[in-house]
């Protein structure tokens, strides 16, 4: 088995895996775990950081840590901002948008200026964490379910990323990865 293919299993090992907690009396159902699986769980969400990862590698250099270090800082701001009670009205269309956009993307094998690659990362990483805040559990610790959310956001930047430099040379896997997210994100945009 390549390296390559070895690290992508251990990233996706990494982003399946739930921590055991198996002390009593500590609320780590509303906090950290919470958080954690927030971004597993949604389809919207998984696609979204799952490509973020995909697209800077696909671009290389400076994109590789620039987007998801954008996306990840952003969207602990948006999960602020949520938690504090803010919200869009469109908050799930903007989701749904960046899945298609970030398809799109990796599907054309589309290489922007990394300014302007950080700043659309940046912009669907509000939305993110707009949403991922505003589902902060009634009696969950916000500082748990903050750091759970967006560890799992990284790893799977990660897994993206590993993902990503799979195919490299020839692109295949992740154009047509890129075309079944966009696909995905405009079925979640019309359901």
């Amino acid at each position: 088995m390549k390296n390559t293919t070895r690290l992508l299993i251990a990233g996706l090992a990494a982003t399946a895996a739930l921590p055991a907690l198996a002390h009593s009396g500590v609320d780590h159902v509303h906090g950290f775990v919470a958080g954690f699986t927030h971004p597993l769980f949604g389809w919207d969400h998984l696609l979204a950081m799952f490509s973020v990862g995909v697209w800077s590698a696909q671009q290389g250099g400076r994109h590789v840590w620039a987007l998801p270090l954008s996306f990840v800082a952003t969207m602990a701001v948006g999960g602020a901002l949520g938690m504090a009670g803010f919200s869009m009205g469109f908050t799930e269309a903007a989701i749904a948008v960046s899945v298609i956009a970030f398809g799109l993307l990796i599907a054309q094998a589309r290489s922007l200026p990394t300014w302007l690659s950080a700043l659309a990362c940046s912009l669907a990483a509000l939305a993110h964490g707009i949403a991922h805040g505003g589902e902060l559990p009634q009696d969950g610790n916000p500082w748990g379910y903050a750091g759970g959310f967006l560890l799992a956001t990284a790893l799977l930047h990660c897994t993206g990323i590993l993902f990503g430099k799979m195919g490299a040379g020839h692109g295949r896997w992740q154009r047509g990865f890129g075309l079944l997210a966009s696909l995905a994100g405009g079925y979640l945009l019309l359901a």
